[in-house]
């Protein structure tokens, strides 16, 4: 048996990396790793402020928290501590934890381990923010996605809009805008595409031509 296939995906936020992500595992038959989720489900589970805890408390709580996968494509459900993360991680406010969070080494270096871990027993398609560059370096194929703040907006006010949540466009443009800005400059990890990786804009595509553009390098 070969090892196991790593396909990353890396982009801001609101780039349509988790819907790519989840197609293209799909077509390739294996799981999808959600490690934005990760980071949220910590920031979560932590709860608001955990940011300025002390390093020691940090890795107490962090010792705590195991993650599992099962599932292919789009069915793909990561756990953790055995329960299905849900979409009590997908509000605003969670995701800007998740970004203050992701700026600490010790946060940072536990997701890595239990990434790889995954990585070492799974093929996967890896979506976030540093797949390419950190977590996975050696993958096969490496993508990163980007597009402007106001089309990342736009996506997430119709996205909020279906889910049936309300949502004002001017302050998720702010909102985008403000965590690039903290993703792109912390001094760890910063998001940034692999020297490797191929870029594509997404701005003017679909999501069909996005796909084909995936499946067309991996293939």
């Amino acid at each position: 048996m070969g090892s196991p296939l790593i396909v990353t995906i890396d982009g801001p936020a609101g780039v349509g990396k988790s819907t790519m992500a989840k197609r293209l595992a799909r077509l390739l038959s294996i799981p999808y790793l959600d490690t934005g989720a990760m980071f949220r489900s910590v920031a979560w589970k932590l709860g608001k402020g955990a940011w300025n805890w002390s390093e020691e408390d940090l890795e107490k709580a962090l010792d705590g928290l195991a993650y599992s996968l099962s599932g292919v494509g789009e069915d793909s459900v990561l756990s953790l501590n055995g329960k299905p993360i849900g979409n009590e991680i997908r509000t605003e406010e969670v995701g800007m934890w998740a970004s203050n969070i992701a700026t600490l080494p010790v946060v940072r270096n536990f997701l890595k381990k239990a990434q790889q871990a995954l990585g070492e027993r799974f093929s996967l398609v890896a979506e976030g923010r540093d797949m390419g560059t950190v977590v996975f370096p050696g993958a096969p194929h490496k993508f990163f996605l980007d597009a402007s703040v106001e089309e990342r907006a736009q996506r997430r006010f119709l996205q909020l809009e279906r889910m049936g949540k309300p949502a004002d466009l001017d302050e998720l443009r702010e909102q985008i805008a403000k965590r690039d800005a903290q993703d792109r400059n912390r001094p760890v990890a910063p998001l940034k595409p692999a020297d490797d990786a191929i870029v594509i804009d997404t701005t003017e595509l679909d999501r069909d031509q996005v796909l084909a553009a995936l499946k067309e390098a991996v293939a």
